[in-house]
């Protein structure tokens, strides 16, 4: 049974990118919430959010958010970031501060790579002319930081799963699950990439060590999949490396992206210089400002303008929704009047996994909750839903339980 009741992302990139930029872009919001969906925020952890249009436009209702954000239909569920250290070659190593990103990135089942697309930083972070270093190297670097470090995991305990494999007639997916669990890996991905590379019935010593690589190439594709934020967009130079990056980068989502830009517009409408939505393409000037401000403000416009936004909330919401494949579930406890026990309307929505199921968002709200639930009533259609139906994205449900 599947239970999710925050989800974390991973923020990686070389020093100087735009990565630490990224990330405060992604946390600065003037409203509060309570209560958060995670247990503690520690050092180089924060609360960004991913966007869904509101049910609350949909049925013409006013909602009271609780454990998220509303504004103008525009719903913003908190989601939790990792801020993983700045990477430089030789990560896996224990270079720079390698160590404290693998650790954090164990955590996170999806990242965002912040690269430099204007190619004005080398590859150690090292401040160049724009349009001198080449952005799709830093991918490729940073696919092979994570390779080399599940490599040096893998052939560390080879002889071991030789063993329990071959002597003990252990199954190979049991003892490769058991290996990489710790990584943050499903077992659904161990047995994918044993059955696409036809490694299920090759006993292991015989695995030679292109073929052990590959291996770990494909769980590192599809166990920590990667969304590419092509960041300073607002940078000439990196226009051509961006098209050129979503033409060349098969696999990957590229997203054009100014961290700048969206720090600027988060600033100025908590200081209520703008009305503007996080990952909206446009904002509204509603404030007195100097001339240079304004020409600051239409700068930042005409790049929105070119991208289609800043790309920031694009990114994250790539990760969470189109990589993950994660639903918003509204629970309530009127689904007449779309309420709680206390009349709040509309007050929480829940992140799930795609294929999540009524007892799933059940567990997520609450283990009593799970253990005496015996239907759902979808809110909007008034069907009943069983225990193990899937739900739909944005769907507005009551849990039946036992007295």
């Amino acid at each position: 049974m599947l239970t999710q009741t925050h989800v974390q992302v991973g923020i990686v990139g070389k020093p100087n990118a735009g990565k630490s930029t990224f990330f405060a872009a992604s946390t600065l919001i003037d409203v509060k919430i309570a209560p958060y969906p995670f247990t503690t925020i520690e050092p180089n952890i924060g609360v960004g959010y991913v966007t869904i249009p509101c049910v609350c436009r949909d049925l013409g209702v006013k909602d009271n958010p609780r454990n998220s954000i509303c504004m103008d239909g525009t719903r913003l569920i908190p989601v939790e970031l990792i801020d993983v250290a700045g990477l430089v070659p030789g990560a896996w190593q224990g270079r720079g501060l390698g160590n404290q990103f693998l650790d954090h990135l164990r955590r996170a089942p999806v990242l965002i790579h912040v690269v430099d697309a204007s190619g004005g930083t080398d590859e150690e972070g090292r401040i160049l002319k724009p349009g001198s270093h080449d952005p799709i190297l830093d991918v490729k670097f940073l696919e092979n930081e994570v390779d080399m470090w599940m490599l040096q995991i893998v052939k560390k305990e080879w002889d071991k799963l030789i063993r329990q494999v071959e002597y003990s007639k252990q199954k190979i997916e049991d003892v490769l699950y058991s290996m990489l669990s710790g990584l943050g890996l499903t077992r659904a991905v161990i047995e994918e990439a044993l059955n696409q590379l036809s490694l299920v019935n090759k006993p292991p010593h015989l695995w030679s060590e292109d073929v052990i690589m590959g291996f770990v190439k494909y769980i590192r594709s599809i166990g920590k999949p990667m969304v590419i934020a092509a960041n300073k967009a607002d940078i000439p130079e990196a226009e051509d490396n961006i098209r050129r990056m979503i033409k060349e980068l098969k696999g990957y989502r590229v997203i054009p992206t100014s961290a700048d830009a969206e720090l600027a517009l988060r600033k100025a409408a908590n200081k209520g210089l703008i009305k503007y939505i996080p990952g909206s393409q446009d904002f509204t000037i509603v404030g007195n400002l100097k001339p240079e401000q304004v020409n600051a403000l239409e700068r930042i416009r005409a790049v929105m303008k070119k991208w289609g936004g800043t790309g920031v909330v694009k990114a994250l919401n790539t990760a969470v929704f189109d990589v993950l494949g994660m639903i918003a579930v509204y629970p309530v406890a009127d689904e007449k009047r779309l309420t709680d026990t206390e009349g709040r309307v509309l007050p929480d929505v829940y992140l799930l996994p795609r294929n999540a199921t009524v007892l799933d968002l059940a567990s997520a709200i609450h283990s009593d909750i799970a253990k005496r639930a015996m239907f759902a009533i979808d809110a909007l259609s008034g069907r009943r839903i069983g225990l193990n139906e899937r739900l739909q994205h944005r769907s507005i449900v009551r849990i039946v339980v036992t007295r």
